[in-house]
């Protein structure tokens, strides 16, 4: 099968604009969540129905230990798979693992778990599941193919002994994933979904990566220490091509460190910088350069068309995550962890400009957030007198809807997921939880917990 090399289309973005609203791209699996943020080009936007909090509704928890639990994803009706991680042995200079756990929905019981998984080096990894029907993770330096029942189909050493931070689908079915440096330059590892074998030799990027991938259609985006690019997926040619017409760098000649994972919306980037900090077990003071963390835009049709702003203005900003934009509202909501800030702008897409809508102050959003685009909910975490909580705000007014305990010690800095009703699923290091809204059940604030996975 071959088609031409694949570009963005330049159509005013109607057609694109119509993509932001599936969310997810072709080669994913017919889920409402069927990988981290929702989809390659991470809009943390779910088709699910919303939480639709009430006045009088209270938020119940039902949480269960687990070693360090990275994200969860939807399958079929009533599925849910967990992506966890080994630790300690990182801790004594040996390779790590991860495993993959199917839980009940409700309880979070163990279903099924795959076989522990060869990884490598610790970081995050991620999952998602195949149109195929199969899952796929890339966790240290491996990647592997399971079906829904968890068995292992294949695996595949990846090149750099380097932790690898997730992947991408492209439209095309490809799997797309890169080491995690920021003094080794990024190398792309494009893999077979069937044979789970590179398709072609490994692409070097221009410069190291931090941030995960993104993706729309068959076109990749890199957010590299200091620029921003692109590649094209050419099936004829078998191989990414390097879209040299297509780069900003937005770190040369100003005191901001790396950007992290960007978010594909509404024809433009959006990511945040200053991403180099010393988490340990919060973000909160946590930044290392001495500026504010800017907010930055860059027009996917022309990369000279781009902007960046302050989010709180205060120096010492820092970030580890993506912000979010609500396509209907053409709100984006950005963050600086490391002074306890939350702000939201209203985007005029005509006359690419900003304007600030609301603001929350000391208030500890660090984590991967999740939004419910017909309603307005938005998902995050609030990290408050060294214990973690969660909280529904309204994307319009920033207003709290809702809020709740999740107990862990640690500030979460991984990925949220929508449930299968009114509830949605919170990783948080030594804790998954399922947060729901309560049916006349009282409110468990320390959680209920289940078995250790």
């Amino acid at each position: 099968m071959t088609v031409n090399l694949v570009r963005p289309v330049t159509d005013g973005g109607l057609q694109h604009r119509v993509r932001d609203e599936q969310m997810r791209g072709d080669a994913y699996f017919d889920s409402p969540w069927p990988a981290e943020d929702g989809g390659a080009m991470r809009l943390a936007s779910t088709s699910t129905v919303p939480l639709n909090i009430q006045p009088d509704d209270r938020l119940q928890v039902t949480r269960r230990r687990t070693q360090l639990s990275t994200m969860t994803i939807l399958g079929a009706p009533g599925e849910v798979f967990l992506l966890t991680h080994s630790a300690m042995r990182a801790q004594l200079g040996f390779p790590t693992s991860s495993r993959v756990t199917r839980v009940d929905a409700q309880t979070l019981k163990t279903i099924s778990k795959s076989p522990r998984l060869p990884g490598g080096r610790m970081w995050p990894g991620g999952m998602a599941l195949h149109r195929n029907g199969d899952l796929y993770v890339v966790y240290g330096n491996h990647a592997h193919r399971l079906d829904r029942g968890l068995s292992l189909r294949a695996s595949l050493t990846l090149p750099h002994d380097l932790p690898y931070n997730s992947f991408v689908v492209l439209d095309c079915g490809l799997l797309v994933c890169k080491n995690i440096s920021d003094r080794v330059a990024a190398r792309l590892c494009i893999i077979d979904p069937d044979t789970l074998r590179p398709v072609c030799a490994g692409i070097d990027c221009p410069e190291p990566s931090i941030a995960r991938l993104s993706a729309r259609g068959d076109t990749v985006y890199v957010v590299g220490v200091k620029s921003i690019f692109r590649y094209h997926w050419d099936r004829a040619a078998c191989r990414l091509i390097f879209d040299d017409g297509w780069r900003h760098d937005y770190a040369t000649g100003t005191q901001q460190s790396y950007g992290w994972d960007v978010v594909l919306a509404r024809d433009h980037a959006w990511f945040m910088d200053n991403g180099h900090h010393r988490y340990r077990i919060s973000m909160i003071g946590a930044g290392v350069s001495l500026t504010p963390n800017r907010l930055i835009r860059v027009s996917l049709h022309d990369s000279s068309d781009h902007d960046s702003i302050e989010v709180s203005g205060l120096g010492g900003g820092s970030i580890t995550n993506p912000p979010v934009f609500d396509i209907r509202r053409q709100i984006v909501v950005a963050m600086d962890s490391a002074n306890k800030q939350l702000r939201a702008w209203r985007f005029n897409a005509v006359q690419r400009t900003l304007t600030p809508i609301w603001r929350r102050t000391n208030f500890g959003a660090a984590s991967h957030m999740l939004l419910y685009p017909s309603s307005g909910e938005l998902v995050t975490n609030d990290y408050h007198d060294g214990c973690e909580y969660v909280a529904v705000l309204d994307i319009v007014t920033g207003e709290n809807l809702a809020r709740a305990k999740i107990g862990a010690p640690l500030q979460g800095v991984v990925f949220p997921s929508p449930g299968w009703g009114r509830d949605f699923f919170w990783c948080s290091m030594g804790f998954v939880a399922r947060v729901a809204v309560a049916q006349d059940k009282p409110l468990l604030l320390g959680g209920a917990e289940t078995g250790r996975s």
